[in-house]
């Protein structure tokens, strides 16, 4: 017997049951039992209960003794992929003003140190040291970083427990020491003034929820920081930015479907703010400022988006620039001093097209292969003679280019590299249309080894997530290669819900049409067992928080096409969540599924397809589960519930587990190799159950 195949050790002879308790709920004449509601901690996010919490230990307990005869096997998949990091890595340099700024790991290191230099020349100045912050903590993320204009300050968030509630501080770069002041609760990017006295923030209220702008003065305590702005929709979030000739400072809200966004002078960030267009239902827009003239892009009369520019004296005036294209989905603009830069994708692959403010003629930037990733990288300049650009696809590691303007060279900066070697001629990569079950054709992305035999007899991963309007892009994972190398195809379902062809593919993946998702999943994967990639059972599937929604729905309705199943924190209670406006997350959610509490239609569509609500006496595929504690997006209790509920109703023998971080939220552990640890153990769980040999 392999490693692959050992019995879970008999100190643990059978998994965790968690008692069952009545309890239901009642809405439009509709009662749902949820049975194990009991495993929500009514004080989370401090979670605390002692009988919750010895159930969590005992899944994971449970977890642990399963995948302890592997053990072996992950630390392989972990040197393998370890192996292919370069430990020393460094990000390219990029000019901002006076500086030169870059990032670099040190061989072993976890996270990142930050750096800078004088562009007329000088030393090398140490600005951020995550691994010293890191230090002591369990977990530790980076979020909002940010330079003063004249170089002196540096403002940066922390989160050391996964609660994704950040720290905010300051620091004079020049003297190397912390200002006294210390903004807790940030939930956002954090702009300076122009003047570098100022900064302005957002903090998370009781609900995990930015509905603020605040703006704090060096030197002053923070109980006097001003708030510039406030939301008073549950449903909407407050986000702040600059336009890219930082003249001024946009503050922007809006749920899933709508927005909204006022500008304030940088100079002058108490000034009266200027709305740019108020709020229309199913409108949204975003804005950027050129000498006077604002240019915003808009999906008021295309779901692919339009440019329009207006001036600042009558800003909710549109005067169209580049108009909507059925085929053309606009996703992005920057403006540069000299021209600008449209990003979008044809007919789903990506496009970067360069635009001068007389005539907005495009000058498209053109790639070689047939399938890429491809968006603009660190450009924080606005007068520039050449654009950094990233590349990649599923065959092609991480590229840094250089695109200069006058020649049209894209001169190669960097390319990943990859220490234990990687040679592209090994590998092979396509793009496959596949029907659903309705017509439509799902595009599929798909590597695989060149040899490799489309008879059936080889193994297949395959990976959706479809949701929010995000697209999943082609790109290279050197992680992957560990599959790839043990004779799997590797496959991405471009399925409706992400925005992958347009906004309309968005649309069609969502509230009353929400179950095209699902069922477009289980049709590329029938397709690509119909053309010899996989056969029945030999297709391992793999999804993250919607895409782990999409997992719960695609083995309740065709349990039998999959060999091995992981589901990271996985949004599986979906009715219970949408029924509880207390949470989080729920209110600005509710454009996106729905919301059953005002809308029975939207109650019973959502019942309809709810993960958890519909486990029902089946044979499951193996599967394995995972949580994080302190996560504020998908709460801890749902992946329990669902793993719950499966244990008592599933008919088979097949390994279940669930694994809960207990100090890390929704991206589990943190730090470069922790992480890689996490997906090694993902790997082994699936060579194992599909009997690949490890």
């Amino acid at each position: 017997m392999t490693d692959l195949m050992q019995p879970a050790p008999s100190s643990l002879s059978s998994p965790p049951i968690a008692a069952c308790r009545q309890h239901s709920v009642t809405h439009h004449g509709i009662t749902v039992d949820d049975p194990y509601a009991w495993l929500r901690d009514p004080n989370y996010p401090d979670v605390k209960n002692k009988e919750i919490l010895a159930y969590l230990e005992a899944e994971n307990a449970w977890f642990e003794a399963a995948m302890a005869p592997h053990k072996p096997l992950v630390d392989r998949l972990f040197q393998e992929m370890k192996g292919r990091i370069k430990e020393d890595d460094q990000s390219v340099p990029q000019k901002d003003g006076d500086y030169v700024y870059w990032r670099a790991f040190e061989i072993g290191a976890q996270y990142r140190k930050w750096y800078r230099r004088p562009a007329a020349g000088g030393p090398d100045q140490l600005i951020l040291d995550e691994p010293a912050l890191a230090d002591g903590h369990d977990y530790f993320r980076l979020g909002a970083l940010s330079v003063s204009p004249d170089g002196r300050y540096l403002a940066y968030a922390i989160d050391t427990n996964g609660s994704e509630r950040f720290e905010a501080r300051i620091k004079d770069l020049e003297s190397g020491s912390l200002l006294p002041e210390i903004i807790p609760g940030t939930l956002s990017s954090l702009v300076w003034t122009s003047d570098s006295k100022g900064l302005l923030y957002g903090l998370a209220n009781e609900s995990w929820r930015t509905d603020n702008a605040r703006l704090h003065w060096l030197g002053q305590d923070v109980a006097s920081d001003v708030e510039l702005f406030h939301e008073d929709d549950e449903g909407f979030r407050v986000s702040i930015g600059l336009t890219s000739s930082e003249n001024y400072i946009v503050i922007a809200t809006g749920d899933h479907v709508t927005s909204e966004a006022w500008l304030l002078p940088a100079n002058d960030p108490t000034a009266t703010p200027l709305l740019v267009a108020g709020r229309q239902p199913g409108r949204e827009y975003d804005v950027d400022e050129h000498d006077g003239t604002l240019y915003i892009r808009t999906n008021d009369s295309h779901p692919n988006f339009r440019l329009v520019k207006a001036t600042l004296e009558a800003p909710g005036e549109w005067e169209e620039v580049i108009g909507p294209d059925a085929h053309f989905y606009l996703t992005d603009f920057t403006l540069f001093k000299h021209f600008y830069v449209t990003e979008g994708r044809q007919d789903g692959l990506d496009q970067i097209e360069l635009r001068d403010y007389a005539t907005h003629e495009a000058k498209r930037i053109p790639f070689p292969e047939a399938s890429y990733s491809v968006s603009l990288d660190d450009n924080p300049e606005y007068d520039v003679t050449k654009l950094r650009i990233g590349y990649e696809s599923m065959v092609t590691p991480d590229t840094i280019y250089d695109y200069h303007l006058d020649t049209g060279e894209l001169e190669v900066l960097k390319v990943q590299e990859i220490p234990s070697g990687y040679d592209a001629t090994r590998y092979a990569t396509e793009r496959l249309m596949i029907p659903a079950r309705d017509g439509t054709d799902i595009p599929v992305s798909i590597v695989y080894p060149a040899d490799f035999p489309k008879d059936g007899s080889a193994p297949l991963h395959l990976y959706g997530y479809g949701a929010y309007g995000m697209a999943m892009e082609p790109g290279f994972s050197t992680s992957r290669l560990s599959l790839l190398d043990r004779g799997f195809a590797f496959a991405i379902a471009h399925i409706r819900g992400g925005d992958d062809l347009g906004q309309q593919w968005y649309l069609d993946g969502k509230l009353d049409k929400r179950g095209n998702t699902f069922t477009d999943f289980v049709d590329v994967a029938k397709g690509l067992i119909e053309r010899g990639y996989a056969a029945k059972g030999r297709v391992s599937i793999s999804g993250g928080s919607a895409g782990g929604e999409l997992m719960g729905a695609a083995i309740n309705s065709d349990p039998d096409l999959f060999g091995a199943v992981v589901a990271h924190v996985p949004f599986v209670d979906v009715l219970n969540t949408m029924l509880d406006a207390s949470l989080p997350l729920t209110p600005g959610e509710w454009p996106e599924w729905g919301n059953p509490i005002e809308d029975a239609e939207a109650f019973r569509t959502i019942q309809s397809y709810d993960p958890y609500g519909n486990v029902k006496a089946q044979a499951y595929p193996p599967l394995m589960v995972t949580a994080g504690l302190n996560d504020p997006r998908v709460t801890y209790w749902e992946p329990a519930k669902w793993v719950a509920r499966l244990r008592a109703t599933k008919t088979d023998e097949n390994i279940l587990l669930l694994k809960t971080n207990m100090g890390a939220g929704h991206g589990g552990k943190s730090g470069r190799f922790e992480s890689l640890h996490e997906t090694a153990e993902e790997f082994a769980f699936i060579l194992w159950q599909l009997g690949v040999k490890g």
